[in-house]
């Protein structure tokens, strides 16, 4: 399966219409929050519309920056995950949205226990995990600073039970690919500055892309 994995659009509708222009032959799309920058569920909803014309699954968390009402909005369009699995085609997906704890009392914020505890209950092994928050002490987490901003509670998760894939966000500087034991865990960067990334689950690949200038 040839999955779009995609993350921080944060109101950038722009980015997401050339991403629709441009990508090709996936089978899915994953969305690792942040949807719009402190917008309501309304923006949210007008963002993501060009990526229903794709005509693929799509799954999606928000981010610690999506108003308290994205939230609703993912459940009614069925393509919330946060605290929940669903299967694409046989594939397993769990999700874990927001951030952890942070200094700047974003909207959706959670403890790193109950970020591990709810990725515990829901996962079966082989499932993808997708997350906003990237794993703690990472190059995926790494912030401008030389901080390690990402969940603690999500590093213990991905340490003990070693999901194939990890898909996250939230530090914008931090694209990149990690391999912690045999978990691929990938930050495609934001889209609002025309990162994404594909990833073939079969062969174990993952490509960092960014849109046509």
């Amino acid at each position: 399966m040839k999955i779009l994995a995609i993350t921080d659009i944060h109101g950038n509708y722009k980015a997401v219409k050339r991403l629709v222009g441009e990508i090709s032959e996936v089978d899915a799309v994953l969305i690792a929050g942040d949807i719009t920058h402190f917008g309501n569920g309304r923006d949210a909803e007008e963002i993501l519309k060009p990526l229903f014309g794709l005509g693929v699954p799509i799954l999606a968390v928000m981010g610690n920056c999506d108003g308290r009402d994205v939230l609703d909005v993912l459940e009614k369009l069925g393509i919330s995950v946060h605290k929940r699995r669903r299967e694409i085609e046989g594939l397993g997906v769990v999700g874990f949205g927001g951030s952890n704890i942070t200094p700047f009392s974003t909207i959706w914020e959670f403890s790193d226990d109950e970020i591990y505890h709810s990725l515990k209950d829901n996962y079966r092994e082989g499932d993808i995990v997708l997350t906003h928050a990237p794993p703690y002490g990472t190059s995926l987490d790494r912030t401008y600073s030389g901080v390690h901003a990402g969940s603690k509670g999500l590093r213990r998760f991905i340490e003990e039970y070693q999901p194939p894939f990890c898909i996250c966000g939230h530090i914008h500087e931090a694209r990149g690919i990690e391999t912690l034991g045999t978990t691929i865990a990938v930050n495609p960067g934001p889209l609002s500055r025309g990162f994404y990334a594909v990833i073939d689950t079969e062969d174990r690949e993952v490509f960092k892309l960014k849109l046509k200038s």
